[in-house]
């Protein structure tokens, strides 16, 4: 608790844990990831155009938790270095769909076993029952923060 008393306690305070842990997963996926020449959004950006080709500029911002802005430059660097394609002209409307290349799909499936290892080591310690009810509870405070419901 703060020393006036009307802080939180961070000691209980579940919403300073989930950041907590936000935080030490992303050090630790860095970590992984930095070897392979890459960074967390760069992988994210890339796993998102694995399971969903064609996503907007927009979609893969929401998607990696970035800006329109930086996700642009990202996808110009990408392009540039042969990760991924995009049309010179959209389709349709406005939006360039993007897709991966070859190269792109070799990078993302190294990347991918390094973070599967560290999603690993931060479960080790749980059951299949306890990961489970991980992934429900965090379902539901997501959904209800989203949905703007403030009672669980």
């Amino acid at each position: 608790m703060s020393q006036d008393g009307a802080g939180i306690d961070l000691e209980t305070s579940l919403g300073y844990l989930l950041k907590e842990a936000s935080s030490a997963l992303r050090v630790a996926m860095e970590e992984v990831l930095r070897p392979l020449g890459m960074n967390v959004t760069r992988y994210s950006c890339l796993e998102l155009l694995a399971q969903r080709p064609g996503l907007s500029n927009s979609e893969l911002a929401r998607g990696a938790f970035v800006t329109r802005q930086s996700m642009n430059v990202l996808l110009q660097a990408l392009e540039r270095e042969g990760y991924v394609t995009r049309p010179a002209e959209a389709p349709v409307g406005k939006v360039l769909p993007t897709r991966l290349t070859p190269r792109g799909r070799r990078s993302l499936e190294k990347a991918t076993v390094a973070v599967r290892s560290v999603e690993l080591r931060m479960l080790a310690g749980l059951s299949e029952a306890d990961r489970a009810d991980a992934l429900r509870l965090l379902r539901s405070m997501v959904r209800s923060l989203r949905d703007g419901n403030d009672e669980g």
